[in-house]
């Protein structure tokens, strides 16, 4: 069963409550998680914007495919509150975020999904709370470590 590990972000509203019912939904969608990062408050990333963000990474195991889990992942982000997606890498506040981070060692290109996510070497606010839960995780495209992508940025 491979291990998945989850991004959550958010930045209006109760930023605590959200990122709690976020996990909620998830653990009952997915089962137990292994292992939570702590929340940790963070400036936007790619636009301007008077909130902070809360974010912390999750981890499971898993037995649903890819395309499922972001299924999974997108209904629970409109149960949620959420409305509109960020496109075109067009970010914007939001209740609730989820992102596939990693998905056991797999890689994927499709259109609607990439693993690793494209970005999350480039982003603290993934990385420190994903290195608190698996600093040994294997970046599947650049073969570093988590611990290594930390160091670099």
């Amino acid at each position: 069963m491979p291990t998945i590990y989850l991004g959550l972000g958010t930045n209006i509203g109760n930023k605590k409550e959200n990122l709690t019912r976020a996990i909620e939904a998830l653990s009952l969608a997915l089962g137990n998680y292994t292992a939570l990062s702590t929340f940790v408050e963070t400036e936007p990333w790619g636009f301007d914007s008077d909130n902070t963000f809360l974010n912390c990474v999750v981890a499971f195991g898993t037995t649903i495919s890819p395309t499922e889990l972001l299924d999974t992942t997108e209904e629970i982000e409109r149960r949620l509150g959420r409305t509109t997606k960020s496109t075109g890498r067009m970010y914007h506040d939001r209740i609730i975020d989820i992102d596939i981070l990693l998905y056991g060692n797999d890689t994927i290109e499709t259109p609607r999904l990439t693993i690793p996510h494209p970005l999350m070497h480039r982003r603290d606010f993934v990385l420190k709370p994903l290195a608190e839960i698996a600093p040994h995780a294997i970046h599947p495209t650049t073969g570093k470590s988590i611990e290594e992508l930390v160091a670099g940025l």
